[in-house]
Formats: structure tokens, sequence, C-alpha cells
């Protein structure tokens, strides 16, 4: 009897993919199954419909804010269903930050939390000695040294959704995007900080500006940027992300490993997918093939943190009061939406009100959609 095969997406960085291939290639036998991985680009990652990808895909890599639209869909298996409700409780203690609860939605989880990441503070040590702190400094530094945002493709919402977080600690308001004055602070900061360096690299995603400071480009530093571990060994450091009033704020990002309705639920299966979770996993085989692991232990490993630069625990206390995006049915074309609407206010140094007026009515448009719990 053949063993059972599937057939999995992941992104297309080695963070997305290489941990997953070695443990398809060398763990996945020994669990009497086969795995197949194929890759897409970040920006497929972060906006392709998962109802198409859960028709071709057993197995899919996402991140939470698809949760809404899957789970309107019918495209994925609770993951209670899949593993059973021990082993998603088990990691409820040991998972970092939201990681898990961020794929909880209908008071059920839709994916396994395989790789944990937030907005960062990256900089380049050769020009930002010792890195700031909190917003003023970085407006400060930012009249010395270029300084970027991260604006491209749905970053401007995240980083604006970040900066809101670090202003002001309350939830948001009931059917709104945001607090209007907490908004039209948030907005004035980041117009601030549109300056040369910003527009010259508003097509650059994650993954191009830490480049961009690995190579030793004319960038100092990019205060929120979605942590890769991987540029810890090219010459990045990292830091936590911006504190304001209300702390730290930073949106959760990583990804999580889903389960769709075509995919056949075998022993082999919840045997490798149990593996991939576990402190083993997590500790050792995923740091070793350039993962970003998901379970708290695995940040506060010493060897582990040691092995890559310091980035864990530079990094943890912002993973650890991450704040989530919207992820009802209709979050990712807000998302995209929101995005451009305010990319474009911002370069073209509209005033906030009629910007935040834009973004308010996009998400009264997609929030109609589905509602979020």
């Amino acid at each position: 009897m053949s063993a059972p095969a599937y057939r999995g997406l992941t992104w297309d960085h080695p963070r997305g993919y290489r941990a997953l291939e070695a443990a398809a290639e060398t763990i996945a036998p020994g669990h009497g199954l086969s795995i197949a991985w194929d890759r897409h680009p970040l920006e497929g990652f972060e906006s392709h419909p998962i109802a198409d990808l859960a028709e071709r895909y057993d197995l899919i890599v996402l991140d939470h804010p698809h949760v809404g639209e899957a789970v309107a869909h019918g495209s994925l298996v609770p993951m209670e269903d899949v593993m059973g409700e021990a082993m998603v409780t088990g990691l409820d203690a040991s998972a970092i930050g939201p990681s898990l609860s961020s794929y909880r939605y209908g008071e059920r989880h839709w994916a396994l939390p395989l790789d944990a990441a937030s907005q960062v503070m990256a900089y380049a040590p050769a020009r930002v000695e010792t890195p700031p702190e909190t917003w003023a400094e970085i407006a400060d530094l930012a009249s010395r040294e270029p300084v970027a945002l991260s604006l491209s493709g749905p970053h401007a919402a995240l980083t604006f959704q970040s900066i809101v977080a670090s202003l002001h600690a309350g939830a948001r308001p009931e059917n709104a995007f945001v607090d209007p004055h907490v908004g039209r602070e948030a907005y004035d900061l980041m117009a601030a900080l549109t300056g040369e360096a910003t527009r010259a690299r508003i097509t650059q995603n994650p993954i191009a500006l830490l480049d961009a400071l690995a190579r030793g480009e004319d960038l100092a530093l990019v205060p929120l940027v979605y942590g890769y571990v991987n540029y810890a060994k090219d010459g990045v450091a990292f830091a936590d992300a911006p504190r304001g009033p209300a702390g730290i704020g930073s949106i959760l990002g990583g990804t999580g490993i889903a389960v769709s309705r075509r995919c056949e639920i075998t022993d082999e299966l919840r045997a490798h997918l149990s593996w991939l979770m576990s402190e083993e996993a997590q500790t050792r085989f995923i740091p070793a093939h350039e993962g970003q692991p998901a379970l708290r232990g695995a940040w506060a490993d010493p060897a582990v943190d040691a092995e890559w630069g310091g980035f864990y625990a530079a990094t943890r206390a912002t993973l650890e009061t991450a704040s989530l995006r919207p992820r009802h049915d209709g979050a990712i074309a807000f998302q995209t939406e929101a995005s451009a609407r305010l990319r474009d206010g911002l370069l073209a140094g509209e005033p906030a009100a009629l910007v935040l007026a834009g973004v308010e009515a996009a998400f009264t448009r997609h929030y109609i959609r589905g509602t979020e719990t």
C-alpha cells in the first residue's frame, strides 16, 4: 500500500519553505507519508484568495487575516477536527504571543502556528549605534539619516495600525477601523517620515527593504518591518518596534499551516503536523533550516538566539504584545484598499482627514460582508 501523498503551498522565501521542504524529504517518510511543497511569491501569500488555493492544495501556509474569508467559503477544516481539542488547547501556553489565537475564529482554530513574526525595527549597525526606542527618537534620527517606512502592498495599512497601537491601547471602535483622533496622530507621524528615503523605496516589500540594509545601501533604519531572522546573519540588526504612549506597537505576522477541505486526513498526516509543532522541531529542526519558530520555548532558547545573532532576544517583547489585524471576510480586500489610500495620500501630501475618511469608507464597504469574531 502506497504512502498517503499530499500537496502543499507555502511562500517563496527560505523562511517559508526550507524547513518544510527538508521535513518533507527527511521526516515525512518516517511518518509514512509524502508531501510535495509548491511556492508562491510574498505578494500571492498576502492576497491570493484562499478558496482558490484550497481547491488545489491539501496543506496551505497562510496568515491570520485570511481566516474569515476561509471560514465564509468553507475552505478549511478546523484544527480541532484534525488534531483533536487537547492538542490545540495545549498550544495555548506554548505558542508565543497571540500566534495561536490569531487563527481562532467562530470558536475554532483554522491553522496551527508554524511560524511567528511581527513588525520590528531593522537597522544598519554601522550607521545606527544605538537603536531608537520611541517615535520621537525616530523622527530625530530621520533628520540626520535615511529612515524609510514600509509602505508597499498591504504594509502602509499595517504600519499605520502599528503606530495606532503604540499611541492608544484601547479596543478598536465598534464598526469602525480607528478612532479618528488617534488615526490623525498616526497619519501625521507617517507623513513626517514620508521623506526622500521612504519615497525612494515606496515599492519595496519587507524582503527588499531588508536586502537593502544587508547590502549596505543608503538606508539606515526601517522602524516597522516584518522581522526575518535570516537577515541577522547578513549584517542587519533588529530591535523591538518603536514605543508610543501606549507602549510597543506592532501588528502580528507569521504563518499558520492549514488543512483544506479537499485533504484526506490520516493518522500519518496528524503525526507529521504534530511533529512540526513539537519542541524538537520548533527549537532545533526549524531554526536549523532558516525557519522562524512559533513556540515561546524556541524564542527563549539561548542556543537558538546565539546562533541567529540575538534576533530572538532583541524582538521577543514585540512578539508577545503584538496586535491582530481585522480577520472578517473582506479583510484582505479592505487591507489592500486601505493601504493604497494611505500610500497615495502620503505621497501626495493630502491631509489626514481626507485620507482617513477614505479608509473608513473602505472598512465599511468590506466589513459588512462578515462579522469578525
